[in-house]
């Protein structure tokens, strides 16, 4: 049921608003450009389903990636309205991410992060509204506590892994985030050899990090070599295909150079199957060898450890069946997406049906474990899936959604997109029992949709409504940069908190009244216990000396709802966010003598401007 509410009413006056309002358009702007057109009602019912009421609620919550932003954006849909920025690999000033001690220690050397694909915690195979793990390509994993929308931790860079972009794709239970590298190098890090050598000494890494199931804590589980390839992105099997995990790699040829060229020669790549329970159980058995400092798994050591599927060339979505009977696999430089068959994939393992071996590895062959090469299209990226066996394939050449049976493997509509799109979102599309109602088209360039901004254009997503037989583009939404990939679930999974309680708050320099508040020092370490409440920061003003290391432990002692505040200190670099009931600290030197205001960033109330202070460095 949908958690919208608005009523017949303004149902009835929204669709006679959207009737007027294309009746009676002003004329477009100079340099805009009007689309092709459609019936007045398409433009009314496509309003009619976009539009959520003031004060009425959407009915998803759609994460997805930043990109170099390094960030995580959250959206409403079927609105498209940005709801919130978890900042995660990259400091972000409007929450103060990046300069407390916590997100600064996270966060370590690198304040930049290539963040690729979100992956929200599952139970089952069903999305579960705990979790959400990104990955970026410095070889690091994060999760965000879906409780608080918050960055919890970030594990890496793990050692080995170079270009984290096979990641962060969760197993059905969430026991695994799994990740494998991008570039091949050689390992551990650090080692020297030329290009030259790349075909024997360069090596690709595939990467288990093991997740606690009650804490969702991130640790380092177990890895394992393979031949130079580029892996390229994953999915875990479900049901069915329960227990393996499945990479798209490009380069087979082992190639340097101009990739364009060098790398396309094949007619075919591999998909990389992986069986990560016997990963799990040859890890605990001590099996591998140490490289980089960690246990690492050889699959010519290992019988059955991985497998290489044949796929169309270069590769870049691999997607799994909600039954996880039938992994889609697609090949950006055919006109086809092919369906493999795990019961035929493991009959071809039973009998050794293979064509050979790369590095060990043996290679399936072909025609013994597909089911069919569906007609869905020019570059094929990434696919999706709804209800009833109905699959939604993007299509970057052709800038279109293929939508298509699985069974009977009957292309049966295509909707275009604006500009080449990339990979789609679809409700619950990665899942057991995916919802169909709305999917969203990432696309990659966005020129002509929007008023000109100037040379740096916005990222372009579109809602499409795939709740009828026919597929409706129904809205244009302009996305932070940059989104590769999107998650959607259903809103009522999720049950976010909007103040941290008292009793919860087990900050070892948390205060709870302002006469605890005030200055110690021990020896040249200063600690400043401060309390933050409407309107004054307490204490109001203190005194240090030149090259003093000075701790501030701020505890908001609000328990209102969006009653934030802040802490801005001029000229020393400082802004940090502390939200109802939470301590944060942030260390630093008293590097420069004179009066420095501080005051709070957060508008909080009518006093908000009287709420500020000095701090003197003698």
């Amino acid at each position: 049921m949908r958690t919208i509410r608005a009523t017949e009413m303004s149902r009835y006056g929204l669709l006679a608003l959207a009737i007027f309002a294309v009746a009676c358009a002003p004329s477009a702007p100079k340099g805009a450009q009007k689309s092709g057109g459609g019936a007045t009602s398409d433009v009314a019912i496509a309003a009619q389903k976009t539009y959520v009421a003031p004060g009425d609620l959407d009915e998803y919550y759609l994460f997805s990636s930043g990109g170099h932003s390094g960030q995580v954006y959250v959206y409403g849909v079927p609105s498209m309205r940005h709801l919130s920025t978890i900042p995660v690999f990259t400091p972000y000033p409007g929450t103060g991410y990046g300069f407390d001690d916590e997100s600064k220690k996270m966060l370590g050397d690198l304040t930049w992060g290539d963040a690729h694909h979100p992956a929200l915690s599952e139970t089952n195979g069903d999305y579960d509204g705990r979790w959400l793990f990104i990955n970026e390509m410095n070889g690091r994993v994060a999760r965000i506590d879906l409780r608080d929308f918050k960055t919890k931790q970030i594990l890496g860079p793990i050692p080995n892994v170079s270009g984290n972009h096979a990641s962060a794709f969760v197993t059905p239970n969430t026991e695994y985030s799994v990740m494998a590298s991008r570039f091949s190098i050689p390992i551990p890090k650090g080692t020297v050899a030329g290009v030259d050598k790349y075909a024997s000494d360069y090596k690709g890494v595939i990467t288990g990090v093991k997740i606690d199931p009650k804490s969702g804590e991130m640790s380092f589980g177990w890895q394992i070599v393979m031949p130079p390839f580029d892996y390229d992105l994953g999915d875990a099997g479900k049901k069915a295909s329960d227990g393996y995990v499945f990479f798209t790699s490009y380069n087979t040829e082992k190639a340097t150079g101009k990739l364009e060229v060098t790398a396309s020669q094949k007619d075919r790549d591999y998909i990389a199957m992986v069986d990560w329970r016997l990963a799990e159980k040859s890890a605990a058995e001590g099996k591998g060898k140490m490289i980089g400092g960690v246990k690492v798994l050889d699959p010519k050591e290992i019988p059955g450890l991985v497998y290489f599927l044949p796929c169309g060339k270069s590769p870049h979505g691999v997607d799994v069946a909600p039954e996880g009977k039938w992994i889609v696999g697609s090949g950006k430089l055919q006109g086809v997406t092919t369906v493999f068959n795990i019961e035929k994939i493991q009959t071809a393992i039973k009998n050794k049906n293979f064509t050979g071996d790369e590095d060990g590895i043996p290679v399936l062959k072909y025609e013994d474990i597909k089911d069919a090469e569906v007609p869905v299209g020019l570059g094929p990226l990434h696919t999706q899936f709804g209800p009833d066996n109905w699959a939604y394939t993007s299509l970057f050449v052709d800038s279109a959604i293929a939508k298509w049976k699985l069974g009977t493997w009957e292309v049966v509509d295509k909707v275009p997109m604006s500009y080449s799109i990339g990979h789609l979102s679809a409700a619950e599309g990665d899942t057991v029992s995916p919802d169909g109602k709305y999917l969203v088209g990432l696309n990659k360039l966005s020129h002509g949709r929007h008023l000109s901004v100037g040379p740096s254009q916005p990222e372009s997503s579109q809602l499409v409504d795939i709740s009828e037989e026919k597929m409706k583009l129904i809205y244009d939404a302009f996305t932070e940069p940059e989104p590769h990939y999107a998650q959607m679930i259903k809103a009522d999974k999720l049950h976010p908190i909007e103040v941290y309680s008292k009793e919860e708050n087990k900050h070892p320099l948390a205060i709870w009244d302002v006469k605890d508040a005030g200055v110690t020092r021990n020896g040249n370490k200063v600690l400043v216990k401060m309390v933050a409440v409407r309107s004054t920061l307490t204490p109001t003003d203190f005194e240090v000396k030149a090259g003093d290391e000075v701790t501030i432990a701020i505890t908001n002692i609000e328990q209102t709802t969006d009653e934030l505040h802040g802490f801005g200190l001029l000229d020393y670099n400082i802004n940090i966010v502390v939200d109802p009931g939470e301590t944060k600290t942030v260390t630093f030197k008293a590097k420069k003598s004179g009066v420095f205001p501080f005051y709070c960033t957060n508008f909080c109330s009518a006093l908000h401007q009287e709420m500020q202070g000095y701090f003197i460095v003698r």
